[in-house]
């Protein structure tokens, strides 16, 4: 599933002229991007991994494209209970164990997995979205694993991963 998706990324790189989704990863983000100090990274790979041995593996279903106006367009994640709450459980954890907050509270969380995004200009945000609106398309996947990337070099790159409790 993630190759189909880097493909949808790079047609839209290569008819749209946007790349910057192609820094990272296919993925579902639970908690946007913070900063963290060096000697804080270990305990929170440490938290991350009780975190995720107290989760088991559950399906993800993504059906058509939706868009947050100008600038993303994005596979929409269908509605599901166990990643609304895997979203309040983290942040939760986080902010709780490691005073780490996500600093986007203020905004619904809404599971996505963004195809273009940020360089996609709004001219080209109207035409990607006037032929991907209505363009059906569907992946079903099972999530076995947490993940958390690092910013690294102008990219996203995987730091760990922390398989959920009976994926082992």
């Amino acid at each position: 599933m993630q190759d189909e998706v880097r493909q949808i990324q790079y047609d839209f790189r290569d008819r749209y002229s946007t790349q910057a989704t192609l820094k990272s990863p296919p993925h579902i983000t639970l908690i946007p991007p913070f900063e963290i100090s060096s000697d804080r990274l270990e305990p929170l790979q440490i938290e991350l991994e009780k975190f995720a041995k107290t989760r088991s593996p559950f399906t993800i279903n993504l059906s058509g494209f939706a868009a947050f106006p100008p600038r993303v367009i994005y596979l929409n994640v269908l509605s599901n209970p166990i990643l609304p709450n895997l979203y309040v459980d983290i942040a939760a954890t986080l902010a709780n164990n490691l005073d780490i907050h996500d600093p986007y509270t203020f905004r619904p969380f809404v599971p996505h997995m963004t195809v273009a995004f940020r360089d996609l200009t709004p001219e080209n945000f109207e035409l990607a979205w006037a032929e991907f609106s209505d363009r059906q398309i569907s992946f079903e996947f099972e999530s076995i694993n947490l993940t958390l990337l690092k910013h690294e070099a102008q990219k996203w790159n995987v730091l760990s991963t922390f398989p959920w409790q009976s994926s082992i």
